[in-house]
């Protein structure tokens, strides 16, 4: 959530004085869009099995979303997630979003869903899929003329650490790491694998 966390000070807070000089801002896994998973965590029929297979893995023991105010300004349609939006991206600002995938669909890459994530459709369902993290999808990450990078860059690497790619993990992924130093080095080039 750090990325929306800086997003908001830099677009909405931050948006017209530009006061705050920032070159580039790279996100790990961002939940852009807001998070399909703060919104299932409320889901009736979904959110009470969804905190107990994350439990004491990515939120804490006896977690009630409906207390946690960061969770609440997290869901796709909450207030602070339309502000956001409506802000828009700095001109001024490049724009790079990491994401991961399970490219081999093992289980193993987040145990807790089968090596999938979950997110909401189109047509406002949910499903599964193996295009993001285990916590955030790619869907939730995208940003309006900005692209993804999507980790890893080579399926054989899922081999050598499966879960190193979840979301979790991803802060301190080598592959991550190295990207992020790359950008950082070469600020002239766009986004995207």
């Amino acid at each position: 959530m750090g990325t929306c966390v800086a997003r908001y000070m830099l677009e909405v807070l931050d948006g017209t004085s530009k006061k705050e000089r920032v070159r580039q801002l790279i996100g790990i896994g961002p939940p852009n869009n807001g998070s399909a998973l703060a919104e299932l965590f409320n889901h009736p029929e979904y959110g009470k099995e969804i905190i107990r297979k994350l439990s004491g893995i990515f939120v804490p023991e006896n977690y009630d979303p409906a207390s946690d105010l960061i969770v609440q300004q997290f869901r796709p349609q909450s207030t602070t997630m339309k502000i956001l939006a409506a802000a828009g991206l700095r001109g001024d600002i490049a724009y790079r979003i990491l994401c991961a995938e399970n490219l081999t669909q093992a289980p193993e890459f987040f145990p807790s869903f089968d090596g999938k994530t979950w997110e909401c459709t189109p047509e406002g369902g949910w499903r599964q899929t193996f295009d993001g993290d285990g916590i955030v999808p790619q869907s939730d990450s995208i940003l309006a003329g900005v692209g993804l990078d999507i980790v890893p860059a080579d399926p054989a690497h899922l081999e050598l650490a499966r879960d190193g790619y979840c979301h979790i993990r991803l802060p301190r992924n080598p592959e991550v790491i190295d990207r992020i130093i790359w950008y950082l080095k070469n600020p002239a080039y766009t986004s995207g694998s």
